[in-house]
């Protein structure tokens, strides 16, 4: 069985219940992949994130989640889902703190709610998903709302009325 590792480099992410949530999401998301794969997922803040995104992605601002996959992923059609990938270890996600909690205060959601769509999310990046064209994002959005329908939590797509 699929191992999701947690390590905390922020005490607020324990507080929060990081590791329940990445279990959570990892396992729902690894469900709905129909894969079986180790995660390893870091709960930091945002200092340590915004390092992170300089040094890979020469981005040198905070960002709410990143995540490395293990494999290089196989070219798909456009808005097709993309082909599993063949590996035992799905990838590494950060996470950070300040910038999840800000975003779900903003959007009027649980802290939980919103880190476990985060998760979803870096883990479908993982297994090769994209949102870099129209046809991508869609899919990997229906992908999101998919999966997070499992666990009980709305369409985070979904304006929400006042």
């Amino acid at each position: 069985m699929a191992e999701i590792e947690t390590v905390i480099e922020d005490e607020r992410w324990a507080e929060a219940g990081l590791e329940d949530l990445a279990e959570r999401a990892g396992r729902a998301t690894l469900n709905w992949l129909g894969m079986d794969a180790d995660i390893v997922v870091m709960g930091c803040d945002d200092a340590r994130i915004a390092t992170l995104n300089a040094d890979f992605r020469g981005k040198p601002q905070p960002t709410n989640v990143l995540s490395w996959p293990a494999v290089e992923h196989v070219a798909h059609a456009p808005g097709a889902h993309p082909p599993r990938p063949e590996t035992d270890s799905l990838g590494d996600i950060a996470i950070a703190f300040e910038r999840c909690r800000d975003e779900a205060a903003a959007q009027g959601k649980p802290l939980a709610v919103h880190a476990t769509h985060l998760l979803v999310h870096a883990v479908l990046h993982l297994a090769g998903y994209d949102h870099q064209i129209d046809p991508d994002a869609a899919t990997m959005e229906a992908a999101e709302v998919a999966i997070l329908g499992t666990l009980g939590i709305d369409d985070p797509y979904l304006e929400k009325e006042t």
